[in-house]
Formats: structure tokens, sequence, C-alpha cells
């Protein structure tokens, strides 16, 4: 995947909350867009903690852009593949 591909579903107004599939088989939401930076070559995702997504988050992980297989926008409808 691409980093525009990433941007553009980050940037979507109004912002649709989505899911980053990977190709181990690991899922990530991304509720609000501010929980998720794109870089080059990996998405930074942000995982809320005991507070919930208006908290601060937990931690963060790393999902290489190479590995994203899949983003659908929560209500399940895809946005990007």
């Amino acid at each position: 995947m691409r980093p525009d591909d990433v941007l553009q579903v980050l940037r979507a107004r109004p912002f649709q909350p989505f899911r980053i599939s990977l190709s181990d088989g690991k899922q990530y939401e991304v509720r609000h867009p501010e929980i998720a930076i794109v870089s080059r070559s990996t998405v930074l995702v942000g995982i809320p903690g005991p507070r919930g997504p208006d908290g601060p988050v937990e931690k963060v992980v790393t999902c290489a852009l190479v590995h994203i297989t899949r983003i659908e926008a929560l209500d399940g409808a895809s946005t990007a593949t």
C-alpha cells in the first residue's frame, strides 16, 4: 500500500473510522484521525488505553505499508485495498 492511500482515508471529511488489516492477520482500528501517523514506509497506530478512544493511548504499533493488505470502513464498506 502507498502512503497516499492511507492519507486519503485519514483526511476524508467527514472522517470515517476504519480498520487496517495486515498480512499476518492482525487488525487495528483507527477511530480518530489523530491516532495514526503515516510515514513513507509505515503507519503508527495508537492503541487506546483503559479510558477508551477519548483518553491517552496505551501503546503505539508500527504497521509496515508493505504488510497492509486491506483498509476497510468499520461499517464494513471497503475504502482501499
